[in-house]
């Protein structure tokens, strides 16, 4: 397939120039997009969405329970459909297991601090939820020290066993930039269960994303390539090969008439981290300016008919910075107009 071909159609499962009705529409046709950038996953979600999006509406999915933010994939914060997150966690949290378990052995996280940190959080969580903070200070006073990464591990253990998840937005001045976590058994009101979870992941990877091989979804996933290969074995019948190992689901969403030729996506963006071989929408000589680097961070991208062109920041976009071109943009006004919809956003 030629690259141009490849970034028009992963332009379009991305929504990207096929954008959905609403959020809500985004983030059930994506399934899952890295979050632990709040305000990044939660553009991410905007981007993809055809009308105005405010940050205050993305922050009404999460507070009505349409959407949640949990550890779903390799470790890392995602924000998914709320219904969909328990067979999420049926195909993934045995392999989040495995990656954590050195590490939280090294924190001393064994079954007895599990199970009192349930004991002592499962009463606190009833009533609206708490702040990480307050969730902090419970362990505390229950004689177990949240730092050194020990609470979050917790947290993390909590969310893939299932119990809790991160719900609704703290209001503050500004930005919010914090939830609540709460009880999955009290804030999500449906849960989904597919025929197949495992078969269901790799197609609504691929719908989001594709076309894509078997490697990215083992990528994105987090599953061994083993476990991939039988996704997409199990899921053949409702997937097409493209080409040569690039599959694409049988029906795909139609270009929207007019649609932009240039996106301001953000950090950690799913167009550009959830694929093996990045080389195909940046090039080779610019993967390290955009990430991940020495700190993991993955910075936010340009791109113009899918290829990056340049990244930007989320600070200096609300002050009409001028972004950091790799190269020259076809149109410059496009570059300026995607920048004002991110700054439109955060209002």
């Amino acid at each position: 397939m030629k690259t141009a071909t490849l970034l028009a159609e992963r332009l379009r499962s991305h929504r990207l120039t096929a954008p959905t009705r609403t959020v809500t529409d985004a983030a059930h046709h994506m399934l899952a997009v890295q979050s632990q950038d709040f305000t990044a996953g939660r553009w991410a979600l905007a981007v993809r969405t055809r009308d105005p999006v405010r940050l205050r509406d993305v922050d009404r999915a999460f507070d009505r329970g349409d959407i949640v933010r949990g550890w779903t994939m390799r470790g890392t914060l995602h924000t998914v459909p709320a219904r969909d997150l328990g067979w999420m966690l049926q195909v993934t949290a045995g392999r989040q297991r495995q990656q954590a378990a050195s590490r939280h052995r090294d924190l001393g996280i064994d079954d007895d601090m599990i199970a009192a940190t349930v004991g002592a959080l499962t009463p606190a969580l009833r009533d609206g939820g708490r702040t990480r903070a307050e969730v902090f200070e419970i362990l505390e006073g229950i004689g177990i020290d949240p730092a050194g990464q020990r609470g979050i591990h917790l947290l993390f253990t909590l969310t893939i066993d299932g119990l809790i998840c991160q719900g609704p937005v703290v209001a503050r001045a500004g930005v919010a930039r914090e939830q609540r976590f709460v009880l999955v058994e009290d804030h999500i009101r449906e849960h989904v269960t597919p025929d197949d979870p495992l078969a269901e992941l790799f197609v609504r990877y691929i719908d989001g994303h594709g076309p894509a091989g078997i490697a990215d979804f083992a990528w994105w996933s987090g599953l061994t390539l083993g476990q991939a290969r039988e996704a997409a074995e199990r899921a053949a019948a409702r997937v097409e090969e493209v080409d040569d190992g690039l599959f694409a689901t049988l029906r795909r969403p139609r270009r929207a008439t007019g649609a932009a030729s240039v996106h301001a996506l953000g950090a950690f963006d799913e167009y550009y981290i959830s694929y093996a071989d990045r080389t195909t929408v940046c090039a080779p000589e610019h993967l390290a300016a955009v990430g991940p680097g020495k700190n993991g961070m993955v910075r936010p991208t340009l791109i113009e008919r899918g290829h990056v062109i340049g990244t930007w920041s989320h600070a200096a976009a609300t002050r009409d910075a001028p972004p950091e071109l790799f190269e020259e943009s076809d149109d410059p006004a496009a570059v300026a107009a995607a920048l004002a919809r991110f700054a439109a956003f955060t209002v």
